[in-house]
């Protein structure tokens, strides 16, 4: 019996030992998740017209292959790395099938120089254009996990496989909220290649580069690699209210939402005694808009009392509009030690006066980036922002002393003349 005993104590110490061994220690549990690292695919036009030779004397499609070998030798080693490549495999009119052309030539992952380039070599200038598609599947080659996300798009023409327009797709992977930055590069654009990859690129807030030379493809990738793998600052998804008292609360950072045509939303600051608000706002026009319009910015207290407002008005451009204002709150007088100062709720209004043709989708919305500061104070009357920027009342302190001194230099003029007039 005791030997039973014994022998059952025995197993349930070794069990415990093994559970213990295969089971994470709260230790490991407690340490901080390792960040992901940045993913970036970059997408490579291989269509018929890259046989073109209007680059440094060779073809568009060399160029590619040399910029491609000079950017792999340098790609950070914490950057995954992927090629997409679309129109590189169907050479024939069926229109039907190279809207399909696009497939993933090297897989988003840790890189190996040497497969990644003997994949390039094999290209040859081919079949279509289908941006639209190589987008998409771009974007499923990225995933939606919470890394750093950039698409390299590298193409000589605009898109042949319509109504799949590229610009809606890029649109659509803006909304999806994954942020996901599409940057766009044409060698030799023609100006409809060139608009279409200037709209791809705002949708998401990304860039777009002409190049016409080698060397200027090469670094410019090089840029894009480095700057997804070392981003400035990530924005924050977020949603604006109808409403002041229903706005989401914002701390200092960089911000990302949507609004429709000439739409208002609202957000909300806390803002404590001796602090100053620093807020902007850009809208991105990312499709065909009317002439005439805008975008306002306005401080506004809980009770609907405006305090300071910035705005910007455009004329015939479908481009980043942007303004700001800076809010500073005055220090309490000194009192009790332990008396907490209330914190201010200041209510931002963002709103646009943008519209477009009939013909234009509405959703999703425009795409707007909000930037919220809060910084200490101005101490020193020498900052403009102790007389209220925005108010306008320092301007128009100086417009009056201005015309005084007008006044007395024409006055002491028109005496001097009459005098002399008198005198002949």
């Amino acid at each position: 019996m005791i030997t039973r005993k014994r022998l059952a104590t025995g197993a349930v110490a070794l069990l415990a030992a093994l559970t213990a061994a295969l089971l994470p220690t709260s230790a490991a549990a407690d340490e901080p998740v390792a960040k992901e690292s940045p993913k970036v695919e970059l997408v490579l036009d291989v269509s018929g017209s890259m046989r073109a030779k209007d680059i440094d004397g060779k073809s568009r499609m060399s160029a590619a292959k040399q910029a491609f070998n000079e950017v792999l030798d340098a790609v950070p080693e914490e950057v995954r790395l992927g090629i997409r490549t679309l129109g590189a495999d169907y050479p024939g009119p069926d229109r039907k099938r190279g809207c399909k052309d696009t497939r993933q030539l090297y897989p988003v992952g840790p890189l190996d120089r040497t497969e990644a380039k003997t994949a390039v070599a094999t290209l040859a200038p081919t079949g279509w254009t289908p941006i639209g598609p190589a987008l998409l599947g771009a974007a499923d080659d990225l995933g939606d996990d919470g890394a750093t996300k950039r698409i390299v798009l590298i193409t000589d023409g605009e898109d042949t496989c319509a109504p799949l327009d590229p610009c809606q797709v890029a649109r659509e992977i803006a909304a999806k909220g994954i942020h996901l930055v599409i940057d766009t590069l044409g060698l030799v654009p023609d100006a409809k290649t060139r608009q279409q990859l200037t709209c791809i690129a705002e949708a998401t807030g990304g860039t777009y580069t002409s190049v016409h030379r080698t060397e200027e493809l090469s670094r410019r990738v090089k840029q894009l690699v480095d700057r997804a793998a070392d981003p400035v600052v990530t924005p924050v998804g977020t949603k604006g209210t109808a409403r002041c008292v229903d706005a989401p609360l914002l701390k200092a950072g960089l911000y990302t939402d949507r609004e429709t045509f000439g739409e208002h939303r609202w957000y909300r600051v806390d803002l404590l005694p001796g602090q100053e608000l620093r807020a902007s706002v850009s809208v991105s026009a990312d499709r065909a808009v009317n002439n005439d319009y805008g975008v306002l910015l306005r401080a506004v207290t809980l009770h609907g009392r405006e305090i300071v407002r910035g705005s910007e008005a455009g004329d015939g451009r479908t481009d980043v509009i942007s303004t700001g204002l800076r809010y500073p709150k005055p220090d309490l007088d000194e009192g009790p030690g332990d008396v907490k100062p209330a914190a201010e709720a200041v209510c931002l209004q963002v709103s646009n006066s943008f519209s477009a043709p009939p013909s234009v989708k509405t959703t999703p919305g425009m795409p707007i980036e909000l930037t919220v500061d809060v910084v200490d104070g101005p101490s020193a009357a020498s900052d403009v922002a102790a007389f209220g920027l925005g108010r306008g009342w320092w301007l128009l302190g100086v417009l009056v002393l201005a015309g005084f001194l007008a006044g007395l230099l024409w006055g002491w003029v028109s005496r001097w003349r009459v005098a002399v007039w008198r005198t002949n």
